[in-house]
């Protein structure tokens, strides 16, 4: 069995705090190769109390207590109290107010799709680190005969949901007390930076579903790219991903998970063809295009409100930054997000495959 541990705060940083934020990351920067077609370019210029459900979940950890409710507070932010498990991101309603906008910002990218496996008529459908519930109350609603379960390390889903939706508090990097052979589809979206064991995970999900049954998983991946050739070399996009990967490799939970995910799933059992599909977040309205235009202000909007979110944890609790750093990383970041000259988007990445059925 895993047990996740808290990373240590690191040491102090021996550097200023211009010369730390300022200087690339060389040795961490992976090529900059661009996802699917370039888009064309529009020429304008940018300035700019929680419960569940009673019943039966087996699962270990399916009773809530008050201390999993009593949240930690760093520099003024809440983040979830679960004993043993790990999440670098907050979840407090500023934090969940993100969620939910990026969960309708990738619905657009998929043309309002939830998924892309080829899914007929699923009866059980689990859903690991559901966040804010949003994606399993929609998959409920698109199919009501299924059954929808949720789990996470959080209760911040809403009290009151569809009678074929339900969620559990549990942590998926333990052992699962699901039965076997007991789900039709299984989806995970989200998790970067959070699994320790990622193969001993997919080995949880193959034995969890049904012969014949569906998983699939859905990241917006790093790094930042640029719409045509490279971003610039001092661009904070570089020293973004460079911190996000030096996390990683800190806390033994990797953020280059769409690198490898192929592989492990093959090593797990899935032994189908393993479907993969990426397409392009921009980050800011310059696609020319209408949907493509709406998709990157709905990113930008999603970003600057969990920008503070998605560093102050790993920069401060990680990487020991003091706090001068880490506002100085934001301001770069947020003058970056705004500036329609970069012409800058992520890349969102799903892989999804099939339980042999023998």
């Amino acid at each position: 069995m895993t047990t996740a541990t808290e990373p240590q705060v690191g040491s102090s940083i021996s550097v200023s705090v211009l010369e730390h934020l300022q200087e690339p990351f060389q040795q961490h920067i992976i090529p900059n190769n661009n996802i699917g077609p370039i888009f064309e370019v529009d020429n304008i210029d940018e300035r700019s109390d929680p419960g569940f459900e009673d019943g039966d979940y087996r699962s270990i950890t399916a009773s809530l207590n008050r201390a999993i409710q009593e949240y930690r507070q760093i520099n003024g932010r809440s983040y979830h109290n679960y004993d043993g498990a790990y999440y670098w991101a907050p979840n407090d309603d500023t934090q969940n107010e993100y969620l939910d906008m990026a969960h309708h910002m990738m619905c657009l990218a998929y043309d309002n799709q939830l998924f892309l496996a080829p899914l007929e008529n699923p009866q059980r459908v689990l859903d690991v680190g559901c966040g804010t519930g949003i994606w399993c109350l929609d998959f409920a609603e698109q199919f009501p005969g299924a059954q929808v379960t949720g789990t996470d390390i959080s209760p911040i889903q809403p009290r009151w949901v569809s009678p074929n939706c339900r969620f559990e508090i549990d942590n998926c990097e333990l052992e699962w007390t699901f039965a076997e052979n007991e789900f039709d589809y299984i989806h995970i979206g989200s998790l970067i930076g959070s699994i320790q064991d990622w193969p001993k995970l997919y080995k949880e999900i193959i034995r969890a579903l049904k012969p014949g049954g569906w998983f699939e998983q859905r990241e917006v991946a790093l790094p930042v790219r640029a719409n045509e050739g490279e971003l610039p070399e001092d661009c904070v996009y570089h020293d973004w991903a460079s911190i996000f990967y030096e996390t990683g490799e800190a806390t033994g939970r990797t953020w280059r998970i769409t690198e490898q995910w192929k592989g492990w799933l093959r090593d797990a059992g899935f032994t189908e063809k393993i479907h993969t599909h990426q397409v392009k977040l921009p980050i800011g309205g310059w696609p020319k295009n209408k949907l493509q235009k709406e998709i990157g202000l709905f990113n930008l909007l999603s970003i600057e409100t969990g920008l503070e979110g998605f560093a102050t944890y790993i920069c401060k609790m990680v990487l020991g930054w003091h706090d001068a750093e880490i506002q100085l990383l934001l301001e770069r970041m947020r003058a970056a997000v705004k500036n329609p000259q970069l012409h800058a988007y992520f890349p969102l990445k799903s892989v999804w495959t099939q339980k042999p059925y023998a």
